[in-house]
């Protein structure tokens, strides 16, 4: 007794005799062949983990991509808020025409702002311990022109930022000094006041006006913040600017605009951008993400692979079944499209699943890893580490097609091998396969 029912042979015959490709009866004897039997239980295993493997490989490759497209963008975002895409400093002369140079940059066709800046290492010294900080004398206008300070302060305020001495410090400087607003800490420069026994380090202590959090930790625990003319006084610069900071509308275009920017100066400057300057930083993330990609690509190759193997098997269970058909009238042509229907739909079926899936973790990434974190009662994501302080996931539409239509064909051509060789058998050899 064939696997192939009479009524369904007798459906064969009435659509075999001249029948287009992929017509009705073909795709009705893949579906049957695709639903498991009692005698066919080993086959449908292998249909299933292909199926699984094909989806879990293409929902891994979406969520690892976008979890580094996210990561990447946003570490550039934040690196490229509070440091600027080009910086200006001078070689010659001390910088002390500083507003008069910004204002010209500022001129600059899609330039938009100039941020002139003095800029000095310290050690910040509170209640609960000591850190080593990056202080950056700003004007209160141009504090409130960089947004990720701007907009995150958590508590204090900026307000009169100009008039007094106070400071701004990261939530996590704060946290590890033990220090909340109006509280005082002590900043220390090794470069002080010039004496007969040397330069003796200078020490001040300020009030803390704000707070702010940026959601990376190593800004939030370094930079600080002070009014322009209280860092020239206490970084021994006078009237003297360390550089401008220059932000443009589209930081891809800086290495166009540099000879732009170095005519509107007006005077000998060094301008380097942001490639330059995180170049080291942003090729590793470049290199590791092309390479997780070519590794996470084997899961779905070894999928296909399980496909081809499933397929093999299914044609030699399936020979007596082949014969009929060719007896019955179907060419060799159908009956290779009938094994291509089979594996494909495993192949397509495990792809769009996979895509639902990848899309629906990408999308709850970040409440997903709060709730494994609680279960396994673990910090799966260290910001002190990974540098930010959630999970971000940013999905790609152009990555996210170049997988899907990947799995695509490599589930088309691990069917081509197993078509082609049922759609060979001989009636009369197929007979043997039983």
């Amino acid at each position: 007794m064939t696997a192939v029912d009479t009524a369904d042979v007798e459906e064969g015959r009435k659509s075999a005799e001249p029948t287009r490709p992929f017509s009705a009866y073909e795709w009705m004897i893949a579906g049957r062949y695709l639903r498991s039997r009692r005698r066919e239980t080993f086959i449908s295993v292998i249909a299933g983990f292909s199926f699984a493997g094909i989806m879990l490989g293409v929902a891994t490759l979406i969520i690892v991509m976008a979890v580094m497209n996210g990561f990447r963008s946003e570490l550039l975002g934040k690196i490229l808020g509070i440091n600027g895409h080009m910086l200006v400093q001078p070689i010659d002369l001390p910088l002390t025409d500083y507003d008069a140079v910004a204002a010209r940059l500022e001129g600059v066709p899609d330039v938009v702002s100039a941020i002139p800046f003095v800029e000095g290492q310290a050690l910040v010294s509170g209640p609960a311990g000591n850190l080593g900080a990056l202080v950056r004398g700003l004007h209160e206008a141009d504090v409130r022109q960089v947004p990720l300070i701007a907009n995150n302060v958590r508590s204090g305020s900026l307000d009169g930022f100009d008039e007094g001495e106070g400071i701004a410090i990261g939530s996590r400087m704060a946290q590890q000094l033990g220090v909340s607003t109006g509280d005082n800490i002590t900043i220390i420069s090794p470069r002080g006041s010039v004496t007969p026994m040397g330069v003796t380090p200078r020490l001040k202590a300020y009030p803390v006006s704000a707070i702010f959090e940026i959601g990376m930790s190593e800004y939030d625990s370094t930079f600080v913040f002070m009014p322009l003319e209280e860092a020239q006084a206490y970084f021994n610069m006078d009237t003297k600017a360390t550089g401008i900071e220059i932000y443009v509308v589209d930081p891809d275009n800086v290495g166009v605009m540099a000879k732009a920017i170095e005519e509107a100066a007006e005077r000998p400057t060094f301008v380097t951008d942001w490639r330059q300057r995180n170049v080291t930083f942003f090729s590793a993330l470049e290199v590791e993400r092309n390479v997780m990609f070519i590794i996470l690509t084997l899961i779905v190759l070894v999928a296909a692979l399980n496909i081809i193997s499933g397929l093999i098997m299914l044609v030699k269970d399936k020979g007596r079944d082949i014969a009929v058909l060719r007896t019955m009238g179907a060419t060799r042509g159908s009956i290779m499209r009938i094994f291509l229907i089979t594996g494909a739909s495993i192949g397509c079926v495990g792809t769009f699943a996979g895509f639902v899936l990848g899309l629906v973790v990408c999308l709850n990434i970040e409440s997903i890893r709060q709730g494994v974190s609680w279960l396994t009662s673990t910090q799966l994501f260290d910001p002190t580490l990974y540098f930010l302080s959630r999970l971000p996931a940013e999905i790609d539409s152009g990555e996210t097609i170049t997988v899907l239509l990947m799995a695509l064909v490599l589930s088309l051509l691990a069917t081509l091998y197993p078509a082609w060789r049922a759609a060979r058998l001989d009636p009369v050899e197929a007979l043997r396969y039983e």
